[in-house]
């Protein structure tokens, strides 16, 4: 057949879900992440918080070797919403810490190598690239807080028995949905942070920034104007107070309510998704 025969023909072949498109980023981004020293060390060392709370479920279920203690320490060796509390509070500061040194890396390469073009000439718009970016951060940091926390209650649930789990399944859930949340928190703030600052170093800087200005300006403002309202623009707190709540955990009178909190929550990650799309444009306007 001729060459000038040989006209333009729609592609007909097999294709790939739209699942398995988005989840050619993660992949390979995995890949990247994972052989980097930095975050492998600090997957390591966030694993020492969990051992000691499964320490703390052995005994509390052993109540042999702490007998002769006392009925006021086994009140201290409960493991109930307040313990996972506690649990998710500690294991919060680690997932921060690995979010900013595994996030920046993810948005300013493809920025400043012009690659978004690249990417959006695919079948991906600036949603799936968003998604294909968080899920980059959220199979790093669920390592380190969900499956490190549903291991624990699967631990409890084997020393106590399935009843326990039957009485207490707002833990399951509140783990569950309490640690998504802070994951999306995180990948959003250090998926904008890469977006906004091209050195990796100074992006990082910015995410633990991020957390540290908003706490600090939300206690200068109660100081100031002697409230308690604004500490749920504090996402540390917002988000503990989110917790208490799925935990059933009483959250102090001094301060924000739940619904309050979870208000402050939902527009940050609003505010959050509206720089990163504004941000991420298949094209750039030079003038």
């Amino acid at each position: 057949m001729a060459v000038y025969k040989r006209g333009y023909q729609k592609y007909d072949g097999p294709r790939t879900s739209h699942a398995e498109r988005m989840l050619v980023i993660p992949r390979f981004a995995w890949e990247r992440l994972l052989s980097q020293k930095a975050v492998t060390v600090l997957m390591v060392v966030a694993l020492f918080w969990p051992l000691l709370c499964t320490l703390f479920v052995y005994l509390a279920n052993h109540s042999e070797l702490w007998s002769g203690f006392g009925a006021g320490f086994k009140r201290i060796l409960a493991v109930n919403g307040k313990f996972f509390v506690v649990f998710m509070n500690v294991q919060s500061v680690f997932a921060l810490i690995l979010a900013a040194v595994a996030g920046p890396g993810l948005i300013a390469p493809d920025l400043v190598n012009n690659a978004l073009p690249l990417y959006f000439s695919r079948p991906l718009n600036v949603r799936d690239y968003i998604l294909s970016r968080m899920l980059v951060l959220a199979g790093i940091l669920g390592l380190v807080t969900i499956i490190p926390g549903l291991l624990l209650l699967s631990i409890q649930t084997g020393m106590a028995g399935v009843d326990w789990l039957w009485n207490n399944g707002r833990l399951f859930w509140g783990v569950l949905a309490g640690f998504t949340l802070w994951i999306l928190i995180l990948s959003l703030v250090a998926m904008t942070s890469s977006a906004y600052i091209k050195w990796r170093v100074v992006a990082g800087g910015g995410v633990l920034a991020f957390f540290f200005f908003t706490g600090g300006a939300a206690e200068m403002i109660n100081a100031v104007f002697r409230v308690d309202w604004a500490s749920m623009f504090n996402p540390s707190w917002a988000i503990e107070a989110v917790w208490m709540e799925l935990l059933g955990v009483e959250i102090p009178p001094d301060r924000p309510g739940f619904f309050e909190c979870a208000l402050s929550l939902s527009g940050l990650c609003a505010g959050l998704t509206w720089m990163l799309t504004r941000k991420l444009r298949p094209v750039e306007v030079v003038k």
